[in-house]
């Protein structure tokens, strides 16, 4: 009897807290809608001083410094940008809207608000070569001025649950129709 075999992918990971999130605040390289290009490098100093305050940049709602949503748990420059770990403040009814919007996919974008120490031209007209920046705050937003700013993963203690069983199901449902 010859024994056929079928694969389907399914990955378990260990469920963070609701409203925890990642992504780029910042994507090195990339000219954005400003003119402006971050440049590897550019956060360093900031994030030192961040670190050794024992505080970390502000998380608002659409840059609107009335409105804080979350708290940032890690902030590190990587090779590709500046690589933020979350959580929305379920508590607060911004944070929780917020936190729906990313779940939909609706809300998929971060941005920064900083004060330029250092810069230079770019090869283009109107282009800034950002080298140096102070970090203020980082925000949840609709339209970024750096399109590749973008939440890469919402953790979702019950989407999670949910995926996971999909996934038994398509596979149930798989064998069922192989044999």
């Amino acid at each position: 009897m010859k024994l056929n075999k079928i694969s389907y992918p399914i990955e378990l990971k260990f469920l963070a807290d609701e409203g925890a999130f990642e992504g780029y605040a910042s994507v090195f390289e990339h000219l954005d809608d400003q003119g402006d290009r971050v440049l590897k490098g550019a956060f360093i100093d900031s994030l030192k001083h961040w670190w050794h305050s024992g505080q970390v940049p502000k998380m608002l709602w659409q840059h609107d410094p009335t409105q804080p949503i979350g708290v940032w748990e890690s902030l590190e420059e990587d090779r590709h940008g500046l690589r933020v770990k979350g959580r929305l403040l379920l508590d607060v009814q911004r944070g929780r809207e917020a936190y729906a919007l990313m779940k939909s996919g609706v809300l998929d974008s971060l941005s920064i608000g900083y004060r330029v120490l250092e810069a230079r031209p770019g090869l283009k007209s109107g282009e800034r070569l950002l080298s140096k920046l102070e970090l203020h705050e980082i925000s949840l937003v609709t339209f970024p001025a750096n399109d590749r700013a973008k939440i890469t993963q919402v953790k979702n203690l019950f989407s999670q649950d949910c995926d996971i069983v999909q996934r038994i199901y398509t596979l149930v449902s798989l064998l069922k129709d192989w044999n």
